[in-house]
């Protein structure tokens, strides 16, 4: 299985069924392909769409029905469109249950830092402050490291997207759990040994002897 697809897979796992979901850009948007429609789930984007479904197919695309990352998507009966005034209304008023986020880096306290990189163009930083400080519960999916270097650090180099801690930490290797006593390793991936997690990892984990394996089905 493809790493993002795994992430995908187990972060589908975390969402509840009638829940309003927003999925951030890169790993997060192949969430929404692993999920059932018929839960009823609606996926919402910054740009104003709210009720996407899985991708479309070859073909079928609309040129009108785009994420906020201009990936094409497709709508689910009931789907509507508003403007960005009334999209970042249901973020900034809480009225989002989870929103799902890639990450730079993540640290021991569950600090989230996806926005920018100093001394690197940015065209601006997007919803995510307002969708780490809005949503409900707040999911990170990215892959564990980028280049050989770790993304799951002791503190954040990279400037904070928000003073909130994250709640869940998906990645290909593991999932983890920020608490208040420190960052806890609850998942490790399927055949994945507890030892390359830790050596992948900079920040301390906390765990028991015996880590469960995901449950990621095919």
């Amino acid at each position: 299985m493809h790493p993002k697809e795994l992430i995908a897979r187990r972060v589908a796992q975390e969402i509840a069924p009638r829940s309003l979901v927003n999925l951030g850009i890169g790993i997060p948007t192949l969430v929404s392909d692993y999920l059932d429609e018929s839960l009823g789930v609606f996926f919402q984007a910054e740009n104003g769409a709210v009720g996407m479904g899985h991708r479309p197919p070859e073909g079928m695309t609309d040129r009108h029905l785009t994420d906020a990352g201009g990936r094409f998507v497709s709508f689910v009966p009931g789907a509507s469109t508003i403007d960005s005034a009334f999209s970042f209304g249901l973020i900034r008023g809480g009225h989002l249950d989870l929103t799902v986020l890639g990450a730079l880096q993540v640290d021991e306290k569950g600090h989230l830092a996806n926005w920018m990189i100093p001394g690197q163009y940015t065209p601006g930083m997007g919803g995510a402050m307002d969708l780490v400080t809005g949503a409900k519960k707040v999911i990170v999916a990215m892959q564990h490291t980028a280049k050989g270097e770790a993304k799951i650090v002791p503190e954040c180099t990279l400037p904070l997207t928000s003073q909130r801690r994250v709640d869940l930490i998906v990645t290909e290797l593991a999932v983890l759990k920020p608490e208040d006593d420190g960052l806890h390793l609850i998942e490790r991936a399927p055949n994945v040994p507890l030892e390359v997690i830790l050596e992948m990892t900079e920040a301390s984990l906390i765990h028991d002897p015996d880590v469960p394996e995901m449950r990621v089905g095919c």
